[in-house]
């Protein structure tokens, strides 16, 4: 055995640890998210009874998205984000080309609180972005897959005037569906680090949840009758809305519709659970921490007594 040549490896490799545990450490970033957001369910859409993913949406409809977040890196490829998003969705059927949807002449929108926690894969990054070896500007594109839990609380107008109404608590359909509900994020985005303390970004996040009443529309018109309120109450009033068409020149009577609209119809899709999506620009601050290493070999120079073993006098 190479005795004298153990002790050398031992070192080097010591000393490597030591140097790079002692640098400073940038595994943390702290933001915001502020963008847009568009839902996918029974109201509003094109001339097609139904389509998937974006291609039955209406960009009209898209409304606010902001957020907060938090990220920590934990190795090269894969980091951690956890925050909260608060959002709107809405739709409306007047909006449509599809003739049945307009006859039904529902709508709503929905001010939804989001709570997540994603991991997120890096598929490609660049420290040194313009290769210019100062390391100034760095790019990391990810994707992620994640869970989520939402509050949601649907309203809608009657006529498309005055104030909104909450559609849970009136139980349209008689459904009884909850507030709270799970959702699977799936997306992905990019940022720019600038001088390795500020990132600004992009992220695009798609939701797929298991409720169809985000928008309290997904089965049958109920008997008004057995509604809160019976026939003439507000519950009934708002679940169906079918006699008249909302267009340029306001609402107008349509006796053809208020016919096909009745107890026991289709009001909804129960096959396809609602989804929804977000799209925002995020900026985030990069935290600047210190190893173990570092702490337990210099805590005497941020003012703490240092504890260790002490020398003997030499006479």
């Amino acid at each position: 055995m190479q005795a004298g040549k153990i002790p050398l490896a031992l070192l080097v490799v010591l000393g490597l640890t030591m140097a790079g545990e002692s640098r400073a450490q940038y595994d943390w970033d702290i933001g915001g998210h502020l963008g847009g957001a568009n839902y996918l369910g029974e109201m509003g859409g094109k001339e097609k009874t139904r389509q998937d993913f974006i291609w039955d949406m209406k960009l009209s409809q898209t409304r606010w998205a902001v957020g907060a977040f938090a990220r920590r890196k934990l190795t090269r490829s894969w980091s951690v984000n956890a925050g909260l998003m608060y959002m709107r969705i809405q739709g409306a059927d007047h909006l449509s080309t599809n003739e049945p949807r307009v006859g039904r002449n529902l709508n709503f929108r929905n001010d939804m609180l989001e709570i997540y926690a994603r991991p997120e894969f890096t598929l490609f990054q660049d420290n040194d972005l313009g290769g210019r070896g100062r390391y100034r500007t760095d790019f990391r594109l990810f994707a992620y897959v994640g869970a989520a839990l939402y509050l949601s609380n649907p309203k809608g107008q009657l006529n498309h005037t005055g104030e909104y109404f909450g559609l849970r608590d009136l139980d349209t359909e008689l459904a009884g569906y909850s507030s709270m509900g799970f959702a699977v994020p799936a997306g992905m985005g990019f940022h720019f680090t600038f001088k390795r303390r500020h990132r600004v970004g992009w992220d695009f996040g798609w939701r797929t949840t298991f409720s169809d009443y985000l928008d309290d529309a997904s089965t049958v018109y109920a008997d008004p009758a057995e509604l809160p309120g019976g026939a003439t109450g507000q519950a009934a009033l708002l679940a169906n809305q079918s006699g008249y068409i909302y267009g340029p020149d306001g609402l107008t009577p349509d006796p053809v519709g208020l016919a096909q609209y009745t107890a026991g119809n289709k009001r909804g899709d129960p096959t396809h659970n609602d989804s929804y999506l977000t799209m925002t620009l995020t900026y985030s601050y990069v935290l600047r921490g210190q190893s173990n290493y570092y702490r337990q070999r210099y805590n005497w120079m941020r003012g703490k007594k240092r504890i260790g073993r002490k020398s003997r006098a030499k006479f």
